[in-house]
């Protein structure tokens, strides 16, 4: 098990100074940092020296540090390997058993958001969701979720898009007029979730959370739904806390640390 393996205890004090660093948005004075790690200036120093010399830290002429070449080496290095589907992978399915409810991931596609993963609770939601279903941007909460952060002119051309669709019935719903959905989306944005209640499909709920990538653009939508009758859509509620949490941990793996784009 992991908590039996024997780790280098000060690899694990000299991270915490690292992490520190990174959540710091300009240079920091060694005696600040210290206090940050809950450490002295006089144990940190040695560490900080080290990381100098393999380029994990740099120094300005005020003897302040940040996070230096190899550090955004690593980085970069990390963020082009990471899959957010496969990251959100990871989780949906504890999500599932904790809310007893279906959990689908959503990107966005050439349509649309587009559901590219289910995950079901034990008793599964009979409803017509699968891989490779694109979601109304107008109707459901997937759609409001992504409408909500994409770039305006992305969304303006695929609510049109939507529109056309539905003529020949392919879409989900009617959209909704333009004043309400914007009130909608200003909703999504204050509360970090969009939600539906009997629609698209009567009977059913649904919350959706964002994912954000390192520079804080939408990258994946996690959809939980289920019955009106059993499923908590309250903003704060059993539903929306796991969901947040959820949502929140795999942007930080995907190396979040600006504010979404809205």
């Amino acid at each position: 098990m992991e908590k039996d393996r024997r780790g280098i205890q000060s690899i694990e004090i000299g991270s915490a100074l690292l992490l520190e660093l990174a959540r710091k948005v300009r240079p920091v004075a060694l005696k600040d940092l210290a206090k940050a790690a809950s450490m002295s200036a006089g144990k940190a120093h040695p560490y900080m020296v080290s990381f100098l010399k393999v380029g994990f830290v740099t120094q300005n002429e005020a003897g302040h540090y940040e996070l230096g070449p190899l550090a955004l080496q690593l980085g970069l290095t990390r963020l082009q390997r990471m899959n957010p589907v496969k990251e959100a992978t990871l989780f949906i399915e504890n999500l599932a058993q904790e809310t007893g409810q279906s959990v689908a991931l959503a990107v966005w596609g050439n349509l649309g958001p587009t559901i590219v993963r289910l995950e079901e609770p034990v008793q599964p939601l009979h409803v017509n969701l699968r891989a490779g279903t694109v979601m109304s941007l107008a109707n459901t909460a997937t759609g409001r979720l992504f409408a909500a952060y994409m770039p305006p002119k992305a969304i303006e051309r695929l609510l049109s898009d939507e529109l056309t669709r539905l003529s020949y019935g392919t879409a989900m719903g009617t959209p909704l007029a333009g004043k309400v959905l914007e009130e909608m989306l200003s909703e999504t944005r204050l509360h970090g979730l969009s939600r539906t209640r009997g629609q698209p499909i009567p009977g059913i709920d649904a919350l959706c959370a964002p994912v954000f990538d390192a520079d804080g653009h939408i990258v994946l939508g996690i959809m939980v739904m289920g019955p009106s009758a059993s499923f908590d859509s309250n903003w704060d509620g059993a539903i929306a806390k796991p969901l947040l949490a959820c949502s929140t941990e795999v942007s930080r793996r995907l190396g979040q640390v600006t504010a979404p784009a809205k």
